[in-house]
């Protein structure tokens, strides 16, 4: 298969037009690049059939002259690639990155617009590309006001799509809409969609490193156009000298689990900087956060304060009795008393209110073998957070804390960033400015030795590769929102999350709540509206390397055999496998544990769930050994189980299986089932 094809062979002068191709190693995805029209330009097809129609491609400065009119290919480089890489921990360990480059150097024709290349990665399950602007005479400060990229879709009038909106107040945590594509006006990445002969389509971006986050604006019908979003002064980003973009990502897959099953975010990202990160420890947790939500409890001191060294203690010796890592404790510095949300500026990082000793707290966990996990809240006041950012982590290495959650809790386009000029200017959660102080915060807790777990944060772009203490992050709607959300979270939210939030990366949804009844049952108050298998299940479907059992220990006892399936579930994967599903009615999960202190390598695990629909689901066992005996643990809904009335109705049995059988999945609704797969 010749990888590269110019359609004017032996011509490659800038004046002449070319259309050079690139397909995937397997030959189904073909990516073609012509400069025939006013604008370069990309399409992509997969097995012949056009996903995305010729979309442009550039981008304009404030100023220099734009990358637009004009723009010729003036030489073509090709490579392929086929190697496989380690991640330290994750949902894989062993990753194989295939493909086939094609970089393209792009110049005008009078020479006087500056020059830059466009790479592009293809993949069996995707496409990436970039812009390379090298340091060149006029580059040497560029302001981008725009970027030109288009992502055409080709049927897109025939198309449905899953979508959140983006710059709006709330961030991403916004309930997934389902839509004709025509009607995603301006959507955030991942955007997924489906086309009228069922092909599984995402486009995100990967290795966002100080660039402007893209969304997606929908101008001409069908035409999705690259929004970036901009700082506080209306520019969208500011370089220094040469520079080169995040990649933007196009997920393609012929069934909906081929998007799960894709390692292409990662595949795009650098190699781990870091060196040695034995120090990062996926685990599972447990902490005073609940209570405080369905107000149990308070983050401000007083009668009801949640993070006292009373409290922290009993915590610690739970998670000691049933084997978890961590307890993370929130409310336990100065700044959480009065309007907290939107007064940022009154947060101490390393002084702790009189009821909470973190030095009595931290003996007590060395004593049990479990660790305090930090917390620092924001508020979104970012540079009050950068100034005390050494000294609190200096507090938190004194403390034996490893791991951080962050918070940065403010509406959209309201970040409180102080210049140069002690002059106040209100950013964006994903714009340049964040973009960077996101990562600043990952990188000083490297240094020392912590690894960070971010809410409210800048959506993931598989920068956990690089920087593997980046453990995790919010960036859609968690758990939390069924304590007080208006409205909760639908019974179709973790299915959909799926196919969309978690196509970035691993989501701290904070699962396992076990008492659905603290405002009442029914589907007009606010809980989780989930039975209790399906909160088993999430587990396994929503992946993050910490997973916290998010309810309060009384809940967890009062159910002790149901507790089991989250004493047993791994947090770190030696592989994962989506078996089944639809985006957002249903999905089915296979994980098999990496081998660790704690786990022999030899057991699997399944999650599955549904939306407000029961079904049944045929699962194939034959991802497990072959020639092994398993002893499947089976936790399901019962035969009267619905999320509405009759949450609790949980089954609990064991049968022998082997690779050659099949089990059939009965999901109640907004159901689940959780299956530990014993090795024998």
């Amino acid at each position: 298969m010749r990888l590269i094809s110019l359609a004017l062979l032996g011509l490659s002068t800038a004046s002449q037009a070319q259309t050079v191709t690139v397909s995937s190693p397997d030959g189904q995805l073909t990516v073609s690049i012509n400069d025939d029209h006013a604008l370069v330009q990309y399409q992509v097809s997969l097995a012949e059939q056009l996903i995305i129609a010729p979309s442009n491609l550039g981008m304009t400065f404030k100023r220099q002259a734009p990358f637009a009119d004009g723009f010729k290919i003036t030489n073509v480089n090709q490579s392929s690639h086929d190697s496989t890489w380690q991640q330290p921990w994750g949902e894989q360990q062993n990753i194989r990155d295939q493909h086939n480059a094609l970089t393209l150097m792009l110049q005008s024709d009078d020479k006087k617009q500056g020059r830059y290349s466009v790479t592009f990665k293809v993949f069996n399950d995707g496409i990436g590309f970039r812009y390379e602007v090298p340091e060149q005479k006029g580059f040497d400060h560029s302001e981008i006001t725009d970027e030109l990229t288009e992502f055409a879709i080709a049927d897109a009038n025939q198309s449905t799509a899953w979508w959140i909106p983006a710059r709006g107040w709330n961030r991403y945590e916004y309930v997934y809409n389902t839509t004709p594509l025509m009607q995603a006006a301006h959507v955030h990445t991942p955007f997924t969609f489906k086309t009228k002969n069922n092909v599984h389509v995402s486009i995100h971006e990967a290795a966002l490193i100080d660039y402007a986050a893209m969304t997606l604006n929908q101008r001409r019908p069908g035409t999705f156009k690259a929004d970036l979003t901009p700082w506080s002064d209306g520019i969208k980003v500011k370089k220094q000298g040469g520079f080169t973009t995040p990649w933007r990502t196009i997920q393609v897959a012929k069934q909906a689990t081929g998007l799960l099953n894709s390692h292409l975010i990662l595949n795009l990202n650098e190699p781990n900087k870091l060196g040695d990160v034995t120090w990062v420890n996926p685990g599972k947790y447990v902490g005073i956060w609940w209570g405080m939500h369905i107000n149990e409890n308070t983050w401000g001191s007083g009668d009801k304060h949640g993070a006292t060294t009373k409290n922290t203690i009993e915590y610690m010796d739970f998670a000691a009795q049933y084997g978890f890592d961590g307890v993370l404790v929130e409310g336990w510095n100065i700044g959480w008393d009065g309007d907290w949300f939107f007064n940022g500026d009154v947060f101490k990082f390393d002084q702790a209110y009189p009821d909470f000793d973190i030095k009595a707290i931290s003996e007590h966990g060395k004593k049990v073998g479990v660790k305090l996990i930090g917390h620092h809240e924001t508020s979104g006041n970012v540079t009050n957070y950068r100034k005390q950012m050494p000294a609190a982590f200096e507090l938190y290495n004194e403390a034996g804390v490893e791991q951080i959650k962050t918070g940065y809790v403010a509406d959209g386009g309201n970040i409180k960033r102080v210049d140069e000029q002690g002059i106040v200017r209100k950013e964006w959660h994903d714009g340049q400015f964040m973009v960077n102080e996101y990562l600043y915060n990952v990188a000083l807790a490297a240094k020392h030795k912590l690894s960070i777990n971010t809410h409210e944060p800048i959506k993931d772009t598989g920068l956990r590769r690089t920087y593997p203490n980046w453990l995790a992050r919010e960036g859609a709607r968690g758990q939390e929102f069924n304590a007080w959300g208006t409205p909760p979270n639908p019974p179709e939210h973790a299915p959909m999350l799926a196919f969309t939030r978690m196509l970035a990366g691993p989501m701290d949804f904070t699962p396992g709540i076990f008492d659905m009844s603290f405002n009442g049952l029914g589907d007009k108050t606010n809980r989780p509206q989930t039975t209790l298998a399906k909160q088993l299940a999430l587990y396994v479907v929503l992946y993050s390397p910490i997973q916290m059992a998010a309810d309060l220990p009384k809940n967890y006892l009062a159910k002790p055999d149901a507790f089991q399936f989250i004493q047993d579930v791994p947090t770190d994967w030696q592989q994962s496998i989506a078996l089944g599903g639809e985006v957002g009615d249903f999905v089915v999960f296979a994980r098999k544990a990496k081998a660790t202190e704690r786990y022999n390598g030899d057991d699997w695990f399944l999650g599955a769930v549904s939306d407000e629909q029961a079904r049944e689901v045929t699962v194939k066992l034959d991802f497990l050994d072959a020639n092994r005996r398993y002893e499947a643990q089976i936790y399901r809904d019962g035969a009267d189980a619905e999320w509405k009335q009759n949450p609790y109705d949980l089954v609990i049995e064991k049968r022998i299986v082997t690779a050659k059988e099949s089990l059939i999945l009965s999901l109640a609704t907004s159901g689940g089932t959780a299956i530990r797969f014993k090795a024998l």
